[in-house]
C-alpha cells in the first residue's frame, strides 16, 4: 500500500472519530442545559420568583386580567387624578346596608357596626365597547389600579376592612363608564351620649361619611337613592330599642381646606329597663322595705334592730358601687344616682331612728330612777340590761303622774264651778286646747315608744311618694 493511500485512510478516521465526539458533547451539553432551566424555574416557583413568560403565557387567570386590563385601557390613563379633573365636581352616590351593630359601650361611649358601603359614580375612562352591554366584576386587584372615593368615617376611632378569606371588595364596572364600588367594612365611632337619665335614657347616635381629600369644589356626596338608601337587617341588642334609622345631609367647614359634603347614618337607641329593674331597683325597694322590719321589733332588742340596719346600710353601699363601676365618671347627676341616694337615705334614717329612740328612752328611764323611790331589795345590776340601758319594767313605786298639761301648778277647775258668765259647754262636745310644739316634743320624748309607731306609717308614705314622683318624671 503506497503513502498516498494510507494518509486517505487515517483523514477519513479521523473525520469520522471527530463528528461522533462532537455529536455526543452536543447532546450531553443540551440535557445538562434542560435541566438548568428546569431546576432554574422550579427554584423560582418555590421562592416566589417570576414565572418565565412562557408560564404565564399558559396561565389564563393572569391571561383574562391583562385582557381586562387592556380593554379598560388602565395603562392609557393617568388615575391618580378624579375624573373630570379640573371640571365640575364629580357625584358619588352612597348606599349603605347596615349589617349588624356589634357593641355599645357607655364606657367608652362609642359602638362599633358592621355595614356594607357602596359607591356610584362615573368614569368615562374605564368605557369599554361591548355587544351584550354586561357588566364586568372585579375584585381588589384590580381596584387599587384605578380610581375610587376616598370616603371616611368620621369620629372613628378603629375601622377595618374584612379580608376573609379575601378582601371583601367588589368592582363592578359597566360598559358606559357607571362604577359600583362596594367594600364590606366594620368602624367603631364615637357616640356622645347623656346619662341624666339613665338607665331611663333614650341616645342618638351618628355614624358620619365624608370624602378626606375632596372639599364640594371636586367631589359631591349625596345619597344614592334618599331615605331609601339606608337599608337594615333585623338588628336585636341586647339593651336596647332600635327606633329609628334615617339618613341625613350636611355640611362640615375646616378652616385650612374649606367646605366638604358630610353624610350622616343617624339611628335612636332606647334602652331596655327590664335588666336594670330585675339588677338594681328591686334589689334597693327589698333592702329599703327590710330597713323597716326594725321598727316592728321590740326597741330594748338592741343587737336585733342594730345589725339589721347595718346590713342594709352596707348591701345598700354595695348596689351603689357596683352601678357606679359600669358607668363612665361624668361629672353630672344620673337618674340612678338619684334613686340609689334616695333610697340609701330611707336606710340611713332608718338607722338614726333607732338611735334616737334608744336615746329617749334612756333619758325616759332615768328620769324615772331619780323621781321614784327604790325599794331596799333594788339592785343596780339587776336593773341594768344586757344592752346598757334601764328599762321601765323595773318595779319603781310610786312614780308621779306624767304631766297632761303645759303647766302643772295651774289647778283645773271643776266644771260645775265655771263661771256663771260663762255658757256652759255644748254636751257631747271636747274642749281642745292647744299644745306648743316644745310640749309635743317632750310629750314624744316621754313616750319613746309612739316614734316606733309614727315611723311605720311615715316611712313608707314618704317612699311611695318619692317613687310616683320618681317615675313620674324619668318614664
Amino acid at each position: 500500500m503506497n503513502v498516498p493511500q494510507m494518509a486517505l485512510r487515517w483523514a477519513c478516521l479521523f473525520c469520522l472519530c471527530r463528528g461522533a465526539f462532537s455529536s455526543s458533547t452536543h447532546k450531553t451539553h443540551s440535557r445538562k442545559k434542560n435541566k438548568d432551566v428546569f431546576l432554574g424555574e422550579n427554584a423560582k416557583n418555590k421562592h416566589g420568583g417570576r414565572i418565565d413568560f412562557k408560564m404565564k403565557k399558559s396561565d389564563s387567570t393572569k391571561s383574562l386580567l391583562i385582557k381586562s386590563e387592556q380593554l379598560l385601557r388602565i395603562e392609557d390613563h393617568d388615575f391618580a387624578m378624579r375624573p373630570g379633573f379640573g371640571g365640575a365636581a364629580i357625584p358619588v352616590g352612597i348606599d349603605v346596608q347596615v349589617e349588624s351593630i356589634d357593641s355599645i359601650s357607655e364606657v367608652n361611649m362609642d359602638f362599633t357596626m358592621t355595614l356594607y358601603l357602596r359607591h356610584y359614580w362615573q368614569d368615562d375612562r374605564l368605557a369599554f365597547p361591548s355587544s351584550s352591554n354586561k357588566s364586568r366584576t372585579f375584585d381588589a386587584r384590580l381596584v387599587k389600579k384605578i380610581w375610587v372615593p376616598d370616603v371616611f368615617f368620621v369620629h372613628s376611632k378603629r375601622s377595618f376592612i374584612h379580608d376573609t378569606t379575601m378582601e371583601n371588595i367588589m368592582l363592578r364596572v359597566y360598559p358606559d363608564g357607571n362604577i359600583l364600588y362596594s367594600v364590606r367594612v366594620t368602624v367603631t365611632a364615637l357616640c356622645s351620649m347623656d346619662f341624666s337619665s339613665f338607665p331611663l335614657d333614650t341616645q342618638n347616635c351618628s355614624l358620619e361619611l365624608e370624602s378626606y381629600a375632596y372639599n364640594e369644589n371636586d367631589l359631591m356626596l349625596y345619597w344614592k337613592n334618599g331615605n331609601d338608601s339606608l337599608r337594615t337587617d333585623e338588628i336585636v341588642l341586647s339593651q336596647f330599642f332600635i327606633e329609628e334609622f334615617q339618613p341625613s345631609y350636611g355640611l362640615a367647614f375646616y378652616s385650612s381646606t374649606g367646605w366638604y359634603n358630610r353624610l350622616y347614618i343617624n339611628f335612636i337607641l332606647r334602652r331596655h329597663i327590664f335588666f336594670f329593674m330585675l339588677q338594681t331597683y328591686f334589689p334597693t325597694m327589698l333592702m329599703v322595705m327590710l330597713s323597716w322590719v326594725s321598727f316592728w321589733i321590740d326597741r330594748r332588742a338592741v343587737p336585733a334592730r342594730v345589725s339589721l340596719g347595718i346590713t342594709t346600710v352596707l348591701t345598700m353601699s354595695t348596689i351603689i358601687t357596683g352601678v357606679s363601676a359600669s358607668m363612665p365618671q361624668v361629672s353630672y347627676v344620673k337618674a340612678v344616682d338619684i334613686y340609689l341616694w334616695s333610697s340609701f337615705l330611707f336606710v340611713f334614717l332608718s338607722v338614726i331612728e333607732y338611735a334616737a329612740v334608744n336615746y329617749f328612752t334612756t333619758v325616759e328611764e332615768m328620769k324615772r330612777l331619780k323621781k321614784g323611790t327604790m325599794p331596799a331589795s333594788y339592785n343596780a345590776n339587776q336593773a341594768m340590761a344586757f344592752d346598757g340601758c334601764f328599762h321601765d319594767e323595773i318595779d319603781l313605786s310610786p312614780f308621779p303622774e306624767l304631766p297632761t298639761t303645759p303647766n302643772t301648778d295651774r289647778t283645773v277647775a271643776p266644771r260645775n264651778s265655771s263661771s256663771p258668765a260663762d255658757p256652759p259647754p255644748t254636751e257631747g262636745t271636747r274642749l281642745w286646747r292647744r299644745r306648743s310644739v316644745r310640749h309635743n316634743l317632750r310629750f314624744i320624748m316621754s313616750n319613746s315608744y309612739m316614734i316606733d309607731s309614727y315611723s311605720r306609717i311615715i316611712f313608707p308614705l314618704a317612699y311611695l311618694l318619692f317613687n310616683i314622683i320618681y317615675w313620674c318624671m324619668y318614664s
